[in-house]
């Protein structure tokens, strides 16, 4: 029998959900329904994907991803791609004459394949990459969950269980959720520079109304700081105290930002740096609070999708040219069952 939709009640947080008792505190666990996986991607209504396609007035094309073999080594959990070429009978297949399959004629052929970690280069998160001890069933305990109440163990399955393989919130819901939609950029490097700058409500808003940025609910956020530029020219080789030091980051620990972020209607954060917020590493978080507050509200609570190390600097400079700064973003990722990231080469069209 199919359960009813959780119903948060918001004097005791107690709800009549199928995986929780209660939600974390301005989450909006079920309201798109007891088994939504795509978060705040439900806004995505067709009315707000033609606000973006009527953006488009020249009909301009730009590539928003990085070369996928870039940024470099910066974690020994992400490594670039690497290609392979299998052999078969013994030969590699590449630069294979058909003829030693036994065909005829003149033709050649190449094939490979490839190693490919989901989360190297410019990606989207899953709504499974991010999740939290909490407790769901309100009995005291503190369990595993993710987005909407799904469970470690039972949906988030680990290799000591046979994955990893995300059973549910997986990256292909994200690829079926048609991702295109209106989208708005703004420059935090043109309006702090290329610096280091941790930007808070207030600046995110002077920098929002200098930009004449006009954000509306279903849009897609693109936060464009110079970071990419940084990592394009280091060429593979990226010196991290450099990048530590390069472009603006959101400011996780700001609560009217994150207010603002929900209040908004966003449905996704894209930015060219590396994990949109800023992490102090020196100042370790409460054991209440979470390492990354902006990861937490959006992954975990909200269900709004992040985008990390676009290429920007291009588009924004076009955009910022011409005092605009909507378009057309179309940009699914792979459709890959299981996975909680997933490349992707993100098309703005202006």
């Amino acid at each position: 029998m199919s359960q009813p939709p959780a119903i948060h009640t918001a004097a005791d947080g107690i709800t009549t959900g199928r995986r929780w008792q209660r939600r974390p505190d301005g989450a909006n666990w079920g309201d798109f329904g007891p088994d939504d996986q795509v978060g705040r991607m439900n806004l995505l209504t067709p009315e707000r994907r033609l606000g973006g396609v009527r953006e488009v007035r020249d009909g301009i094309a730009f590539t928003l991803s990085l070369p996928l073999d870039l940024p470099g080594m910066l974690s020994e959990m992400r490594k670039p791609p690497k290609l392979f070429v299998e052999s078969v009978q013994g030969i590699p297949a590449f630069n294979c004459a058909m003829t030693m399959f036994g065909g005829t004629g003149h033709d050649v052929m190449c094939d490979d394949g490839v190693i490919l970690y989901t989360q190297y280069s410019t990606q989207w998160d899953s709504l499974a990459h991010w999740g939290q001890r909490f407790d769901a069933d309100d009995d005291g305990i503190a369990e595993t969950v993710y987005y909407n109440g799904y469970r470690a163990g039972e949906h988030l399955i680990g290799p000591e269980a046979g994955g990893p393989r995300a059973a549910a919130l997986g990256i292909e819901n994200l690829a079926t959720a048609g991702v295109q939609g209106r989208a708005v950029l703004v420059s935090l490097r043109q309006a702090f520079g290329p610096g280091r700058t941790w930007v808070g409500h207030d600046m995110l808003m002077q920098a929002i109304a200098a930009q004449r940025v006009e954000v509306r609910p279903g849009d897609f956020l693109v936060l464009h700081t110079g970071l990419d530029e940084a990592v394009l020219a280091m060429n593979g080789q990226p010196d991290l105290h450099v990048l530590e030091q390069t472009g603006a980051v959101l400011d996780g620990g700001d609560l009217r930002l994150l207010d603002w972020i929900d209040r908004s209607g966003i449905v996704a954060i894209c930015s060219d740096n590396m994990a949109i917020e800023g992490v102090d590493l020196a100042t370790p978080p409460a054991p209440d609070r979470s390492m990354l507050p902006l990861h937490e509200l959006c992954l975990f609570k909200l269900g709004i999708h992040l985008g990390e190390l676009w290429q920007l600097h291009e588009l924004a400079d076009w955009l910022l040219a011409r005092e605009r700064s909507a378009f057309l973003l179309t940009a699914p990722p792979l459709r890959l069952p299981g996975a909680v990231g997933s490349p992707v080469t993100p098309i703005a069209t202006v």
